[in-house]
């Protein structure tokens, strides 16, 4: 029987912000744990919703209409084909993130960042 995913644990291993890190996978999603410190760019998923849950720290996601403000705890899913840009307030956030197998975290294979598996 495998052991559970200690997130804390998985978060620890890794330094750099925006390099998603794969923890798990089901049904076809990968379940990674990412930090942000700062703004990634504007960019969209055309296919797919892209799932933000925050761990630790606050974030914003800045979508067309507006701003919607994260804090540890909080869950929000952006629907697919909405630009939308992340951002962490007040510092680094952790944050988990679940998407389809193979999605670029930029929305375009050329400029994503990899995934690796810890």
């Amino acid at each position: 029987m495998p052991d559970p995913v200690t997130l804390t644990r998985k978060l620890a291993q890794f330094d750099e912000h925006w390099s998603p890190r794969i923890v798990a996978t089901y049904n076809g999603n990968d379940v990674m744990v990412a930090k942000f410190e700062g703004e990634f760019h504007w960019h969209s998923h055309p296919d797919t919703d892209d799932f933000f849950l925050v761990i630790k720290g606050e974030i914003e996601i800045d979508l067309p209409d507006g701003p919607v403000a994260m804090k540890a705890g909080d869950l929000f899913v952006v629907p697919a084909g909405i630009e939308h840009r992340p951002r962490s307030v007040g510092g680094e956030a952790h944050i988990l993130l679940i998407e389809p197998t193979g999605t670029p975290n930029t929305g375009d294979p050329t400029t994503a960042a990899p995934k690796p598996s810890i």
